[in-house]
């Protein structure tokens, strides 16, 4: 079974930066796909960005431009750098993984709120 311990989340002003990190462990190989999701209160969990094993990155629209994510193969590690944050990218945000047999694993989620 893969952890994934999440971290970096908090409070910012809308127009700035975070970081979120997800460092994963038990896994013996590289992911088939590790990323980002969130909820938003009373909505839908929802891709934010996501990495595949061929090194393929998708975005939501909405945050396209403004979140970059990015990994440490060396510390089975993904960043998410997240700028221009607005009120609306308010949410619980949470790592996810896939392993090369398709089994998915969550992390516990880290609060972000954008709001002055």
């Amino acid at each position: 079974q893969v952890q994934l311990v999440e971290s970096g989340g908090g409070l910012v002003q809308p127009g700035g930066s975070l970081r979120l990190s997800c460092a994963a462990s038990g896994a013996f190989f590289r992911f088939n796909a590790m990323g980002w999701y969130r909820q938003a209160p009373g909505k839908e969990r929802e891709l934010v960005a996501i990495i595949t094993i061929g090194g393929s990155i998708n975005y939501a629209d909405s945050v396209k431009g403004r979140f970059t994510i990015s990994e440490n193969n060396a510390k089975n590690t993904v960043y998410l750098q997240m700028n221009s944050l607005k009120p609306e990218d308010t949410a619980v945000y949470y790592c996810y993984h896939r392993n090369y047999v398709g089994n998915s694993s969550w992390g516990q989620g880290t609060q972000v709120t954008v709001s002055s």
